[in-house]
């Protein structure tokens, strides 16, 4: 009876899935302006409601060595004045327009969004392409705003010990690929930074051609497509660099770091380099691993909370992650923390363990069902948020594919077998493992500084 609910809730959610989205994907529409531009817009009537983002096609992995963190740096710039806007006023006029703003910086791509009501996207057109062509740099609001992006390092990596973790695990992973620097840069890159470099940063990538515009919302498209093609397609397109592909070479041994730093308890960080989706029809192996990695960590009943946190109750918590759309190089990733009174040898030693179980006796229809319906679910939640969706898109869209790609994922992720996720295995070897270990300092009982706030 219990299988039989589920295999109807899964129909059930795979129908609804299905007519949601040929709903929404009947809904969008897109444009290119004769600048470049790109513009996706979805009709959501739902609420008078819209989001506003803009997605430049460039992020950490475009940095060179001695800049890292200059594309996070831009990012907080593009706050501070313009030709036509002082400092602050930006955010002011989104809160005066009954909206709120912020923005989001990565290994591959720069946001930034306004969800405000439907009467207030002329307003927001208006601002972001201010920013886009007449950013100011003036040299006080730069020296304070380096400050606040070193202390949101400290704040974030320096005084985290996960964080740090994971980025030794990085910049151990990776010889050559950029992915092996943090997106808020190193400090002593952030110590040397000054305005030039994010001015020479801004010239270069930010131009219409560069960027993607999404609106999702209470609107109507071609109203949209004539706001922009006004506002936006005024913009001068630029010469954009060349960007050569950097390839990481074969890992040929494993890897280990160990970061000593004070911390309540160790934590541990393990990946493998895998394949990322490229061909959205004929790639099998993306879709495999994403399956596996909802399988061992994708709810109560997977793999890693079933066998290690209530089973052996040798992790005190365990995860799995994998991307598979990105711009750079894919990981396969398992973090977790040792149960109090285990290791992490112990914990490392499961979680392989897990691994091997998989490659030897493949994975049951069950479990593979249920990872199934907890995608499709998620999915199907996604459609209730015009952020989410225009999240979404963006993300689709900035590393090269297209939003109407993500009907095709879905369905290639329903049709991976057992075998396939057992064939994905072999990335998940000895030889292409990176470790890192946090070897927990004592913690001070001083209380420390309060640092100073930064706007993300």
């Amino acid at each position: 009876m219990k299988r039989l609910l589920e295999v109807l809730s899964a129909l059930a959610i795979a129908c609804f899935t299905a007519s949601a989205w040929a709903a929404q994907a009947a809904a969008t529409f897109e444009k290119r302006l004769a600048n470049g531009m790109k513009v996706v817009v979805r009709e959501d009537h739902r609420a008078p409601v819209v989001v506003h983002m803009v997605w430049y096609r460039v992020g950490s992995m475009d940095e060179v060595d001695g800049q890292s963190g200059v594309a996070h740096v831009l990012e907080h710039m593009m706050f501070k004045s313009t030709k036509h806007l002082a400092a602050g006023e930006f955010n002011r006029r989104v809160a005066e327009a009954g909206g709120r703003d912020n923005a989001f910086t990565s290994l591959d791509y720069t946001a930034y969004f306004q969800i405000v009501p439907k009467a207030a996207l002329p307003e927001m057109m208006h601002l972001e392409a201010e920013r886009m062509a007449n950013l100011a740099f003036k040299a006080e609001e730069f020296a304070a705003e380096i400050e606040v992006v070193k202390e949101e390092r400290r704040l974030r990596t320096e005084d985290n010990p996960q964080a740090k973790t994971f980025e030794a695990l990085n910049a151990a992973s990776f010889m050559v690929h950029p992915y092996r620097r943090p997106v808020i840069g190193w400090m002593n890159d952030l110590q040397q930074m000054r305005a030039d470099d994010a001015r020479a940063w801004y010239r270069t990538w930010y131009a219409p051609n560069n960027a993607i515009l999404v609106v999702v919302g209470d609107v109507d498209h071609r109203e949209v497509f004539r706001l922009a093609e006004r506002i936006y397609g005024k913009l001068k397109a630029k010469p954009l660099p060349a960007r050569k592909a950097v390839r990481e070479p074969p890992q040929t041994g494993p890897r280990r770091v160990t970061v000593q730093a004070p911390a309540d308890l160790p934590f541990l960080a393990m990946s493998w380099k895998v394949p990322k989706l490229v061909d959205i029809e004929n790639d099998r192996d993306p879709y495999a691993l994403e399956m596996l990695a909802a399988i061992l960590d994708g709810n109560d009943a997977a793999r890693f909370a079933k066998h290690l946190v209530r089973g052996s109750q040798i992790a005190q918590s365990a995860g799995a992650g994998y991307d598979s759309t990105l711009r750079g190089e894919a990981q396969f990733v398992l973090v977790g923390q040792p149960a109090a009174g285990r290791t992490v040898a112990e914990l490392e030693a499961a979680l392989l363990a897990e691994i091997e179980r998989i490659r030897k006796e493949g994975v049951g229809e069950d479990e593979l069902a249920r990872a199934r319906t907890q995608l499709i679910a998620a999915q199907v939640y996604k459609r209730d948020s015009l952020m989410a969706q225009a999240m979404e898109i963006g993300q689709y869209e900035v590393i090269g594919l297209s939003w109407r790609d993500v009907e095709r994922v879905l369905a290639k992720l329903k049709e991976v077998t057992a075998e396939d996720i057992r064939r994905v295995t072999h990335y998940l070897t000895p030889q292409t493992l990176t470790v890192a270990v946090l070897d927990p300092l004592p913690v001070s009982a001083a209380p420390k500084p309060r640092g100073f706030a930064s706007r993300h």
